[in-house]
């Protein structure tokens, strides 16, 4: 895991993996995370974002749609907390109570509702700190 200083531009360069099987939102969300200073990565499918994650392990945190046709959402944050130091975001059209306890109780840091707001996206890098310090002790008060 690589280090994360504390800069004046934070959050800016903050890498962030994008999941999401819908081209148009995930297009809307990249270009907000871009207007934000966060360096965006994104793909088209769990399985794709997953092999992303585990061949090239340089991202701090994962924003991924919660429904997806070939591995969704609770799948690939079942393998995120199993295998990496991660913390994920989820992205959904469905605002059920349902879905967004289910996120949060298996791991997911933040349920995002669909449309995502830009004020919503410029809070992330706030999770990776909060992340880090949680599990990794990278931080000094």
């Amino acid at each position: 895991m690589a280090n994360l200083t504390i800069e004046d531009n934070f959050p800016a360069g903050i890498r962030v993996l994008v999941i999401d099987d819908d081209r148009t939102s995930l297009h809307v969300v990249c270009m907000m995370l871009e207007s934000c200073g966060y360096k965006v990565t994104k793909c088209t499918s769990g399985k794709e974002g997953l092999e992303m994650l585990r061949q090239e392990g340089q991202f701090d945190i994962v924003l991924t749609d919660v429904h997806m046709p070939d591995m969704d959402g609770f799948q690939l944050l079942e393998h995120v907390g199993l295998e990496m130091d991660l913390p994920v975001v989820m992205l959904s059209v469905d605002s059920s109570h349902e879905n967004v306890v289910k996120g949060l109780k298996h791991g997911a840091c933040d349920y995002l509702i669909k449309p995502v707001q830009r004020e919503e996206l410029e809070k992330i890098g706030e999770h990776v700190i909060t992340w880090r310090r949680a599990n990794a002790g990278i931080f000094d008060d």
